[in-house]
């Protein structure tokens, strides 16, 4: 492995020549030494693009992470948005961009005739996709139509006018593609859809499938990323807890761990998911919202009888059951979410050296932070555990199901934006710092191609269209952060702890 210029010294590094405060457009010059905090899916693929380019043969990479990588299984750490048992893989998108991104992952997504290929070893399954909508939206939480009338907003996409829109983009990548025609159809009405499911139940009022769609195993996944990254001999893995960042003037120099240890590098990437704003100030660009998931245990039989269902996502409620594996349901709602306000003891970067840190911001709250005090404690409020309750009696009609209490239930911790779109740029006015974050709960699929696509934008290069999607938005701030791109079920403004002291 490449001995890493990350430190335990306090000293500062020197200025990073990649990143000036004052523009980020200058000409890319690697750094001779480089630091990602976090060990998600943006950390790991864009630790993996590294080290596979020659442009950074000289540059030593170091990965910090808060979990264990000598552990099997423990790293990156199991409440990470990246770690599950399942992740919806499309390039069912109302955004033709986010379509042709999605369809290059897949092209590696389907790679399963070596064991080390991606897709194999059951880690990708071409179950299918049924995407649909409603034809009446819910009804907005109060004050919000009149809202967005009295200050002028264009109507927001609804889940029916996304799963519109997704269709017209994957039957325009179907008029070039006759294997991708053959296996998407339209589903014109509730009869159609719960033909397609094969369960006896549905939900939604329009919408088709998309048989080349599916779904992965997520925890598997990204125990093969790691595999990738340790295979390439180029990258330092740390196990501690960042706490802050360490600045010298308005350049970032490193950061300081809970052990007391600083690791210092030319130029630091901050991809720490829905803990991010915890270590950067990002009011009105990112948020971290959690997400409710329920897991049931189902017989033998039900496994053989579920097994081959497709995914299904209504995207008017945000509800989806995705195929059950080792005799594991999960049903999952993809929401507004609820936020965590949390006092900070680290006060995060402020967004400019002349500015103050806030000292409050919405941070993951799960069971490795916060352990249930007993074995009946609720992981996710009692509102949340009613609309899993609903989903499964819609989508899984099957009486044996309904009464059956959840294995278990968690929260999953989106890093949010406004838009969907993810947040990979410079910060513009702290030298030697990048972000990569706002997964927006969509991130996982384009594993395959996300770390490539991160460094492109790291070296000012590639796609120019992605590069403005994931740029910098100034101009938030004191706003609330609330995702409205038309997949959210739910209501905007939820408070965790609020939710579950109401039983």
């Amino acid at each position: 492995m490449a001995p890493s210029a990350a430190s335990t010294s306090s000293a500062a590094a020197a200025a990073s020549p990649s990143a000036p405060a004052s523009s980020s457009s200058l000409p890319f010059s690697p750094p001779s030494s480089l630091l990602i905090i976090g060990a998600g899916v943006f950390g790991l693929s864009t630790a993996l693009a590294l080290a596979r380019r020659d442009a950074f043969a000289r540059c030593s990479i170091t990965v910090v992470d808060r979990s264990n990588p000598s552990q099997p299984g423990a790293f990156p750490s199991p409440d990470a948005a990246s770690v599950d048992s399942s992740r919806i893989i499309r390039a069912d998108y109302a955004d033709p961009a986010y379509t042709a991104l999605g369809e290059e992952a897949q092209a590696e997504w389907r790679k399963q005739d070596k064991p080390t290929d991606l897709g194999a070893q059951g880690r990708y399954h071409k179950a299918g996709l049924i995407l649909v909508g409603d034809r009446e939206p819910p009804a907005p939480p109060p004050g919000d139509a009149q809202t967005s009338q009295s200050e002028g907003l264009k109507p927001k996409m609804t889940g029916l006018d996304y799963a519109r829109a997704s269709w017209a983009n994957v039957s325009a990548l179907a008029a070039k593609n006759p294997q991708l025609a053959a296996r998407i159809e339209e589903l014109p009405n509730p009869d159609a859809i719960r033909g397609a499911l094969g369960t006896g139940g549905g939900s939604g009022e329009w919408g088709y499938i998309n048989r080349n769609s599916g779904w992965v195993n997520a925890t598997a996944c990204m125990a093969w990323l790691l595999d990738r990254v340790r295979e390439t001999g180029r990258v330092n893995l740390v196990a501690d807890t960042v706490v802050s960042l360490e600045r010298d003037g308005a350049t970032i120099t490193g950061a300081k761990l809970s052990s007391g240890r600083v690791l210092t590098a030319d130029l630091v990437i901050v991809a720490a998911g829905a803990w991010t704003g915890g270590l950067v100030d990002l009011a009105g660009q990112v948020i971290a919202t959690g997400q409710i998931l329920g897991y049931m245990d189902l017989t033998e039989s039900e496994q053989s009888q579920l097994a081959n269902i497709p995914v299904i996502l209504n995207l008017s409620t945000g509800l989806f059951i995705i195929p059950p594996t080792d005799r594991v349901l999960k049903i999952g709602r993809h929401a507004r979410g609820y936020i965590n306000p949390t006092p900070l003891p680290y006060p995060p970067l402020p967004s400019s050296p002349s500015s103050s840190a806030p000292q409050t911001v919405s941070l993951p709250r799960t069971t490795l932070t916060h352990p249930p005090s007993s074995p009946s404690s609720p992981t996710i409020p009692a509102e949340g555990t009613t609309s899993l309750r609903v989903a499964l009696q819609a989508m899984i009609p099957w009486p044996a199901l309904h009464a059956r209490p959840f294995s278990r239930t968690r929260l999953c911790w989106y890093s949010d934006t406004p838009t969907a779109d993810f947040l990979v740029d410079y910060h513009p006015r702290w030298r030697g710092l990048f972000i990569a974050t706002g997964d927006s709960g969509h991130a996982f699929k384009f594993l395959p191609v996300l770390g490539e696509k991160i460094v492109d934008c790291l070296v000012r290069e590639g796609s120019g269209e992605m590069r403005g999607k994931w740029a910098w938005r100034d101009g938030g701030e004191g706003k609330e952060v609330v995702t409205e791109d038309g997949t959210r079920g739910g209501q905007a403004g939820w408070v965790l702890e609020e939710e579950l002291a109401s039983g």
